[in-house]
């Protein structure tokens, strides 16, 4: 919903069937694919049905729809069933084949977790780690900083550790670093964090990297400012998606107070969204940024 309010074109939710009928109710806007299966539901199947559901299997129509999409984003609702993280896998190695960036959260971290060449010197993946998902990765993959280096610096060094993916590390302030170039955002959010805000800030940050494909792609002329380096943008998505989501934190408490739920932020993207950067056309120089 938040990639869908910040100004993408269509949004797919890829899910299991029986979370498809929810999501439905959400927005009729969302095109909703129940492609996903959980290993529950292959339990009073035979051998034969199971061979034809493998994770393989399950994967391939998701494949398929790659061709059709600018970003993926894996880990929001995705949970830790075997069958859904070995589907996931599959999808993964066919989105780097192809070059689609990649935005990793929540329980897909663990995926990362458990095999760290899944995204290792992939540069247009990016991870939105907690600080307690942060440092389950900083274990993972075994760096001794000794305890003396500052939070901008081991997102660095993690960052540059897993061969230059971006990081987002939410927090009271985000830090972003793909190992050579790191960025702090200290934007004033709300004072209540529920859970569930972070997929504003996965919506967002594809929102900005779907933006990032078009612009390579040239489907706009610009000849008044230097071209924009690619691998400079993913830095530059992952901070709009950052400044997105800690000021619809900042609206949405401003409104409703301790009563926020993280579904509150999505109402504010847009008024986010003006305040930050407004419009090309028509804008009143009040932006932010």
């Amino acid at each position: 919903m938040a990639s869908a309010r910040l100004g993408c074109d269509m949004s797919h939710v890829i899910c299991t069937p029986a979370a498809g009928a929810v999501i439905k109710t959400y927005s009729p806007n969302l095109m909703v694919h129940p492609l996903m299966r959980q290993s529950s539901s292959e339990a009073n199947e035979s051998a034969a049905s199971k061979e034809s559901t493998g994770a393989d299997k399950i994967a391939s129509p998701i494949i398929d729809m790659l061709a059709r999409l600018h970003v993926l984003v894996i880990g929001p609702g995705l949970g830790r069933d075997p069958l859904m993280l070995d589907t996931v896998e599959h999808v993964i190695r066919a989105a780097k084949a192809k070059d689609i960036p990649i935005v990793l959260d929540a329980d897909a971290l663990q995926l990362v977790q458990r095999d760290l060449g899944l995204i290792k010197g992939y540069s247009q993946a990016v991870l939105t780690p907690n600080v307690v998902e942060f440092d389950r990765l900083w274990k993972a993959v075994g760096i001794d900083d000794g305890g003396s280096e500052s939070e901008t610096q081991r997102v660095e060094a993690l960052a540059k550790a897993l061969g230059g993916v971006t990081i987002i590390q939410k927090g009271q302030q985000d830090h972003i670093s793909n190992g050579k170039v790191s960025l702090t955002n200290d934007i004033q959010g709300g004072r209540k964090r529920s859970g569930g805000q972070g997929d504003t800030l996965t919506g967002s940050v594809a929102t900005f990297l779907a933006w990032r494909k078009a612009y390579l792609d040239e489907l706009w002329k610009d000849t008044e400012t230097p071209r924009l380096d690619k691998e400079e943008m993913i830095g530059l998505a992952a901070f709009g998606g950052s400044a997105i989501t800690r000021e619809c934190s900042r609206i949405a408490f401003s409104k409703r107070g301790r009563s926020l739920q993280a579904s509150d932020l999505t109402d504010e993207i847009h008024s986010a969204f003006m305040r930050l950067f407004g419009e090309v056309d028509g804008d009143d120089g009040s932006s932010k940024l």
